[in-house]
């Protein structure tokens, strides 16, 4: 066991099961993955939540080592375990109540039925339709076993789900409501003006596989990377790119098919980088690709994410647009990206809302079906990401 602090003794009296009877013990939480966002998860939950235990999991020493210098003189304990391995999986998550995936998506529908089997809540990150539809199969048995279950927690799905659930609930009639979102270098590099900002398998995935659409009752699919319409923000931004990609929407076509007229969700990119990008995706096999982009991309440099959510529909009769932006930039003082910002605190604000049991519903639920949006906002404000809402009357 790696450990960084004097919480070693503490674990070491108490790391069994959290049906044992040791007196007053607080919730434990435990984040799986030790990449950016299992750290900035980590930090958060250090930061503003009070569990009395927070453990960071993963089966690459090297990696927790990089997290553990990153949450220097924070109280985590770290430990090692392999995902694939589900007998030590289980017979690790039983030691807590909440659990983070911050793992590739793939693996997210056994850790949710193992949590569920276990009585530990579970929240993901997402990034993949068939992988959520399989984790929302489980709702019955959550629901007998008292047990929250929130895939999609991340920035899009995830931060997005809960602005369009604020917007619902705002509006009478919804005519349309369109979700723009993209992690950019503040710096570009051409000709891909991209950075690596999270896993590449769930950049490629984003990219290969299709978008899903509510248009007019109808959830219909259309290829990723088409559709490039022009989007303009504040300087130095200006005039970018955005085009229709997977795994934005996730959910909410479904959740909203009888209240919105028109659904989209399109990824945000500097100009020209969709028709520079697209012919990398005929390098097979898919390991080829991300060794590629790995060896060919920007890594770690100072990044925005930049989001933008139109809507249009009518408040008490009157016709009226209703528009969310946000312009998160690189944490300087902490060195934290804005993708590990805007990703990792969402989630770790879901959870806490568990903890507190702001959420106390059991079952399967994406955050837009779940998250009260007032108490979220006000929570990612705390954490200086801020979020512009705008109403014009038309």
């Amino acid at each position: 066991m790696i450990t960084s602090n004097h919480r070693e003794m503490v674990l070491n009296d108490t790391y069994y099961s959290k049906t044992i009877n040791w007196g007053y013990i607080g919730m434990k939480i435990v984040v799986l993955g030790s990449g950016m966002m299992g750290q900035a998860i980590a930090y958060d939950l250090c930061n503003f939540s009070k569990f009395d235990c927070i453990t960071i999991a993963d089966k690459d020493k090297k990696i927790l080592q990089l997290s553990n210098n990153f949450l220097n003189k924070k109280e985590i304990d770290f430990q090692t375990i392999d995902v694939e391995n589900t007998e030590d999986v289980t017979d690790f998550l039983k030691n807590y109540d909440i659990a983070i995936s911050a793992v590739p998506y793939l693996y997210n529908y056994k850790l949710a039925k193992i949590a569920i089997e276990l009585k530990t809540h579970f929240l993901d990150l997402g990034g993949n339709n068939d992988i959520v539809k399989k984790e929302r199969s489980l709702t019955d048995k959550a629901k007998k076993n008292k047990v929250t279950i929130i895939p999609d927690c991340g920035l899009a799905p995830g931060l997005t789900s809960v602005i369009t659930r604020d917007i619902v609930g705002q509006m009478d009639d919804l005519e349309y409501v369109k979700i723009r979102v993209g992690g950019l270098p503040i710096n570009p590099k051409p000709p891909l003006n991209y950075q690596i900002v999270f896993s590449p398998y769930g950049l490629i995935n984003e990219y290969v596989e299709d978008s899903i659409i509510l248009n007019k009752g109808n959830i219909i699919k259309k290829p990723s990377m088409t559709e490039i319409e022009e989007i303009t923000f504040p300087k130095p931004f200006g005039t970018m790119e955005a085009f229709l990609t997977s795994g934005g929407c996730s959910t909410l076509p479904y959740t909203y098919n009888n209240k919105i007229g028109y659904l989209d969700y399109k990824t945000i990119r500097y100009k020209g980088h969709c028709e520079q990008f697209k012919p990398l995706l005929d390098i097979k096999p898919k390991e080829k690709l991300v060794n590629f982009l790995e060896k060919n991309l920007l890594k770690n440099e100072k990044d925005v994410v930049l989001l933008k959510v139109f809507s249009k529909g009518t408040i008490n009769g009157k016709d009226k647009k209703l528009e969310y932006l946000m312009i998160d930039k690189y944490d300087n003082k902490n060195n934290i990206t804005s993708m590990m910002r805007t990703t990792a605190y969402p989630t770790s604000i879901m959870a806490i809302m568990i903890e507190k049991k702001i959420i106390n519903r059991y079952g399967v639920f994406c955050p837009e079906e779940i998250v009260p949006c007032d108490s979220f906002f006000k929570e990612l404000e705390i954490r200086k990401i801020k979020i512009k809402k705008i109403i014009n009357d038309l």
